[in-house]
């Protein structure tokens, strides 16, 4: 999909004329596609603020969906319940379950699973697709996820997640061995491959770029060349630990997309294994871990030619 920009749109910021334009297209899913690398501007990439001129050429990559629809209830798939009360949930989510459907009349995803048990959650949170979900994992991911049953403990907790009180932890398998200690990197869109996001050489900064910090808090070798490694990142970006990990040498076993050989596994090794917050309603801390599967782990070492 191509669009000219008109005289009396010249001056205007980019995001704005794809809404205007596009009665279909929210704001958020502007901002989607756009961080997405799936909008150039006259064939460059482009940042959601570039001031336009008349005569300017948007080419959509990909079609926008339309921006309304809803996660559709399943009963066929039933997630593990790790705690759940009348204000929140927590889920234990497998490897190879999208957080959301990408399309409409998708099931199998957590959203899908949610909305069947918990119908008050349709409408809560960002999107309808995405019902009371504060945060996604990667299909390839599993681990501990966090939704809230109603808008005001969603704004709560939205709030506590992006200030940084919501501590959240995962274990990964990575060739090598990463120096326990603090990554900050920032993170970007890359300009040629809409899938992958890339860390800028520390100190640097680029326009549209967004501050993330990973911190290694363990490294435990367990087979040559291959460690199990716990890191914190709170309100991470998309992909952050994955591009972090192998910005410093040590990509998770798996992870093609950021420089690793392929694993028999299909998918990378990643697993949000500590959630802990303070509960919106009464206050009381909670903590909530999971173990990274033993199969996975074993499956993980033999594939990269380690023995346990």
């Amino acid at each position: 999909m191509e669009l000219v920009v008109e005289a009396d749109e010249a001056g205007l910021r980019l995001d704005v004329v794809l809404v205007r334009r596009l009665p279909s297209l929210s704001r958020a899913r502007a901002k989607e596609l756009l961080e997405a690398g799936d909008v150039r501007l006259n064939d460059r990439p482009c940042r959601k603020g570039a001031r336009l001129t008349a005569g300017d050429r948007i080419a959509l990559v990909r079609t926008p969906e339309p921006a309304d629809f809803a996660a559709l209830p399943d009963p066929a798939l039933q997630l593990p319940i790790v705690h759940e009360d009348p204000w929140l949930v927590v889920l234990d989510k497998p490897a190879g379950v999208p957080s959301h459907p990408l399309r409409a009349h998708e099931l199998g995803t957590v959203a899908s699973a949610l909305v069947h048990r918990y119908p008050e959650m349709a409408g809560v949170g960002y999107r309808p697709r995405e019902p009371g979900i504060l945060h996604r994992l990667d299909t390839g991911t599993s681990g501990l996820m966090l939704a809230a049953r109603d808008e005001l403990t969603f704004e709560a907790l939205l709030g506590r997640l992006q200030s940084g009180s919501i501590e959240k932890r995962y274990l990964a398998i990575v060739h090598g061995a990463p120096v326990p200690g603090a990554i900050e990197r920032a993170l970007l869109a890359h300009p040629s491959d809409p899938r992958r996001m890339r860390a800028l050489p520390e100190g640097r900064d680029e326009r549209g770029a967004r501050s993330a910090r990973t911190e290694v808090l363990a490294v435990r070798p367990i087979a040559p060349g291959l460690s199990e490694v716990e890191v914190r990142a709170g309100a991470a970006a998309r992909h952050q630990v994955r591009v972090h990990l192998a910005a410093v040498g040590a990509p998770l076993v798996g992870d093609v997309l950021y420089g690793a050989p392929p694993s028999p596994l299909g998918r990378h090794v990643l697993h949000a294994s500590r959630l802990s917050l303070e509960h919106p309603e009464h206050g009381r801390q909670l903590t909530f871990t999971s173990a990274l599967p033993e199969a996975t782990r074993r499956a993980a070492i033999e594939g990269a030619g380690g023995a346990a």
